[in-house]
């Protein structure tokens, strides 16, 4: 049985080597996307990141379900959160071919209903493949932007179709928000990678973090133990 000397050696060994660890976590040590370096926890943000990209991928199914609304003809007054939003808004329906005029925050549009959702999860699908370039060359609009103003003309859509009592559209409207408009706008830049490519790795990450929890843990432990402190249930 060790002693409380012992104890406490090890429990200072552990404490003092896990923050050992912890300040090189912090440190600039790994490798980053864009070939710059950055610290541990900014590495496995963009590695998880990576993953869940892989996964998030639901548009192409959404743009076959705008094949059951073909030749529905739509049309209503999209309340912007803007006079400038609603006139990039109006802008980027026009540039589709889709009627649109701006009137203050609001843009008064018409048109193929699944005309307009497809032109906007394609929009969405070259952004979430980082293609932004093609966005900005297409509507001379920020990328970023012209998703922002795609997902509030989706808001203002949904509203309007829930308040007419057009629960089945206004479903297939907020869907196409969280599963395309949302995920391409947030995974922007990020590059996706297969879980089955990098399972190695996710595996050490998952152990890692395990086993780093332990070793605070039971560095804890001795230390109080040789203190004489007893840690019961």
């Amino acid at each position: 049985m060790a002693s409380s000397t012992q104890l406490k050696t090890q429990g200072y060994l552990l404490l003092v080597s896990f923050f050992a660890v912890l300040v090189a976590i912090f440190m600039p040590l790994f490798p980053g996307s864009a070939g710059q370096k950055i610290n541990g926890l900014d590495y496995l943000d963009n590695f998880f990141n990576e993953l869940s990209k892989s996964s998030a991928y639901y548009i192409p199914e959404q743009i076959k379900k705008t094949e059951q609304y073909k030749g529905q003809q739509f049309s209503t007054s999209l309340k912007m959160k803007s006079p400038e939003q609603a006139a990039v808004t109006a802008k980027l329906f026009a540039t589709n071919k889709i009627t649109a005029v701006a009137e203050g925050d609001k843009v008064q549009v018409s048109g193929d209903f699944s005309n307009m959702i497809t032109v906007m999860l394609q929009d969405a699908d070259a952004l979430y493949k980082n293609d932004g370039q093609a966005l900005t060359a297409k509507y001379g609009v920020d990328e970023r932007q012209t998703l922002y103003s795609w997902y509030q003309a989706l808001v203002a859509m949904e509203k309007d179709m829930t308040k007419a009592g057009n629960f089945a559209q206004a479903k297939f409207v907020k869907n196409c928000m969280s599963k395309a408009i949302e995920p391409a706008y947030n995974y922007y830049g990020v590059t996706a990678k297969p879980v089955k490519e990098e399972m190695f790795l996710l595996i050490a990450a998952l152990a890692f973090y395990v086993i780093y929890t332990m070793w605070y843990g039971f560095g804890l432990l001795f230390l109080f133990e040789g203190a004489g402190i007893k840690l019961d249930h």
